[in-house]
């Protein structure tokens, strides 16, 4: 990792097509609001902005990259008949709504696993739905489907204009606020990651950009210390399930080697910090999305001077049962806080 010097990896995932794309979609995504804590700031001796995605159509940023992708196909002049997807609850639903636009039919493929809440809300948008016992019975079975005449797959994240549909939502927090050094996004399948890291390079090329998963879904970790992609052997269990992805994908892979940092939260502080961002905030965050508050917090402990940090807060999509399990236990009589040295 944190070696840039070669970005943009590919002429189609540049910041230009992030423009591209942003230009595609401005008007049919919201221009999603920027947050802060005065008293998470004076806890933690720095400034933290948060890009509220949770308050996205569809509460997830997922819809970027969902529309980046069908309104490439309509200006090619290449609709579909139909469309088909693969996903852990976001990207569904995403497809689905993005989709109804047109009212182009579609199908989605996703595990048993799937969140309760996401899976209603893509039979709602008009999806059908198809579950299997593995996400990777669901992967192949919509690469099947996508054999028929006329149909499209829109995956989750290894896209060029997934990719580039995704990286518009830092596009405008870095519009927004200035001087920042770090950013943090959730890492699934990397398409968040690589977008973010395109765009904050380009304002700032000493701008930090890093990718955080769950350590109990940490197939990106590993195929980042072994230099190649790893696939999970097994359904994670995760309170991040949007972050649950099996592998990362060939097109976004080489984006995550390029960032400049990478870490694994455990379950105990998912849940932690999406209390607390819940409360400070007064935002729905999904678990997945507050994850990153852990990394950087354990990365700010380490400065030595004042931070401007970015986390994209990805998705405010939570079922009863996560609910239930992320206040299983009272961690807000605990306050995050650092001591930072002043002088």
């Amino acid at each position: 990792m944190n070696n840039n010097s070669r970005l943009p990896i590919s002429n189609d995932v540049c910041f230009a097509a992030i423009e591209q794309a942003h230009a595609r979609i401005k008007d049919k995504v919201k221009h999603t609001p920027i947050f802060s804590s005065s008293l998470l700031n004076d806890w933690l001796g720095h400034e933290i902005f948060f890009k509220a995605e949770c308050l996205q159509n569809v509460g997830a940023f997922k819809l970027r990259g969902a529309l980046s992708f069908i309104t490439k196909l309509e200006e090619k002049g290449q609709l579909p008949k139909e469309i088909v997807a693969n996903s852990s609850g976001n990207h569904a639903q995403a497809v689905a709504y993005a989709a109804k636009q047109y009212n182009i039919p579609v199908t989605i493929f996703a595990s048993d696993t799937i969140s309760p809440v996401k899976a209603a809300a893509t039979q709602y948008y008009g999806a059908k739905l198809r579950t299997f016992s593995t996400r990777l019975e669901a992967d192949e079975a919509v690469q099947l489907a996508s054999t028929k005449a006329g149909t499209v797959w829109i995956p989750p994240f290894n896209h060029v204009d997934i990719i580039c549909g995704q990286g518009t939502a830092a596009l405008e927090a870095f519009k927004e606020i200035e001087n920042i050094d770090a950013v943090f996004t959730p890492c699934g399948g990397g398409g968040l990651s690589a977008g973010t890291l395109i765009c904050a390079k380009h304002f700032a090329a000493t701008t930090e950009v890093i990718g955080v998963e769950p350590a109990a879904a940490n197939d990106a970790a590993q195929s980042l210390r072994s230099g190649k992609i790893q696939s999970l052997k097994q359904t994670p269990v995760t309170l991040a399930d949007g972050a649950a992805t099996p592998k990362v994908g060939d097109i976004t892979f080489p984006f995550l080697q390029k960032l400049d940092g990478f870490y694994e939260v455990s379950e105990k502080h998912i849940a932690y910090w999406t209390q607390w961002l819940q409360h400070l905030l007064k935002l729905h965050v999904e678990p997945t999305s507050a994850m990153c508050m852990q990394a950087n917090f354990e990365w700010l402990k380490k400065q030595k001077s004042k931070k401007r940090v970015l986390l994209i807060l990805s998705g405010g999509n939570i079922s009863a049962q996560s609910m239930q399990k992320i206040w299983a236990h009272d961690y807000l009589i605990s306050p995050p806080m650092i001591q930072l040295d002043k002088k």
